[in-house]
């Protein structure tokens, strides 16, 4: 009796085979027809194109390396800058070492350094230093058989997050020359301020060749390491008290106002892929709108330490440590999410997690932090 039920199964997983096969045939059959092409061509044009068949594995071997190494990532490295024992504000002369005012030794006046300089030139070494920069590589440019990398699943995460650490450092630049760097209305702008904020909003995709205009160029990493030398140049001058850091309640104000006009956006676009696009694990531009928002937060955590560094005159005065460091956990906290996919699931599904709509969480508490101090200053 069982002998029509065993048949029966047979069959199916025949059937299953069979399709399995077919459709492994489909996917080799471009590669056999290929290597019997080539095992019948010329000894010179065999040589050619498997030159050019080396090339292409090489160039998608570094191309696929740089996508999954990222070198130096560290949620918290903030902790090597030890801004806690940093306790003069930018540019505020510091105190002569105890030896010289001993021995009466004549020691050249210094100033405190910016540590928000300090932290956007060392930002943007992490982007392009220390780490390939992805948006302006050969491969990334042209995309996944024509498709835009950002459209895929796949080999996008670390494009999108150094995207995200440069528009806080882009923000960050703007506001260096409009006011941090200056002193506002009697003061001229700095030119190695203004030559990094010009280099920093240079394009992020430029390649060593382009189209529009057609002709070469320089690519875009070349532009951002002449940013972090001007701001290390900047940072210099500082020091030995030649430049001006502007360390001012309302430059505060209006620096903490940008960042969250800035995050604000950010979450704005998180709501709308969350609301309109919750394909759960299939949504292919969930992750890039992910790892962007991550890489925002990572940035700003830096900076906003270095902020409470450069201002703590500004703080103390108006009492606001506690709620800086309230503000500073948050940002830590949205950096502890760190899924290996990134899922964009209904907001009231059972199954699938919204990654966006935790990220987007982080980012309205973070706002809701600068939004409150931003009040206490104004008062």
């Amino acid at each position: 009796m069982l002998e029509p039920v065993v048949n029966f199964f047979s069959r199916i997983f025949t059937y299953i085979g069979r399709g399995i096969g077919f459709i492994v045939g489909i996917l080799l059959w471009p590669f056999m027809w290929a290597g019997s092409w080539y095992t019948q061509r010329g000894f010179i044009l065999k040589i050619v194109v498997g030159l050019a068949l080396l090339l292409w594995l090489g160039l998608y071997g570094y191309f696929f390396y740089n996508t999954q190494a990222w070198t130096n990532f560290n949620p918290d490295y903030v902790a090597s800058y030890n801004f806690k024992n940093q306790t003069a504000p930018a540019g505020e002369p510091l105190a002569a070492p105890a030896a010289a005012a001993t021995t009466g030794t004549n020691v050249a006046k210094t100033c405190a350094r910016s540590a928000i300089v300090t932290v956007t030139a060392d930002l943007t070494d992490f982007n392009v230093n220390q780490n390939a920069w992805i948006s302006s590589m050969l491969l990334y440019k042209l995309g996944f058989f024509g498709m835009d990398w950002d459209r895929t699943p796949f080999l996008d995460n670390k494009a999108s997050f150094q995207r995200g650490i440069n528009s806080a450092v882009r923000r960050t630049g703007i506001e260096l020359v409009d006011t941090l760097g200056r002193v506002r209305g009697t003061s001229q702008i700095d030119g190695d301020l203004q030559k990094a904020r010009g280099n920093l909003q240079f394009t992020e995709d430029a390649w060593y060749f382009g189209l529009n205009p057609f002709g070469p160029k320089t690519p875009t990493p070349s532009y951002y390491r002449s940013a972090v030398n001007d701001l290390r140049t900047f940072n210099t001058k500082l020091e030995n008290c030649n430049a001006i850091f502007d360390a001012r309640a309302d430059n505060l104000i209006q620096f903490i106002d940008r960042i969250a006009n800035d995050i604000g956006a950010t979450s704005a676009i998180l709501k709308d892929r969350s609301e309109n696009h919750n394909n759960g694990w299939f949504d292919t531009r969930a992750d890039d709108r992910f790892w962007f928002a991550y890489g925002q937060l990572y940035a700003y955590y830096g900076l906003m330490n270095a902020a409470q560094v450069d201002f703590r005159q500004v703080l103390d005065e108006k009492h606001l440590t506690p709620l800086w460091d309230g503000m500073d956990g948050q940002l830590r906290s949205a950096l502890a999410i760190q899924p290996w996919i990134i899922a964009n699931g209904s907001e009231g599904g059972w199954l699938l997690p919204n990654h966006l709509t935790t990220m987007g969480f982080y980012i309205l508490r973070v706002r809701s932090n600068l939004i409150d101090i931003k009040q206490v200053l104004q008062q």
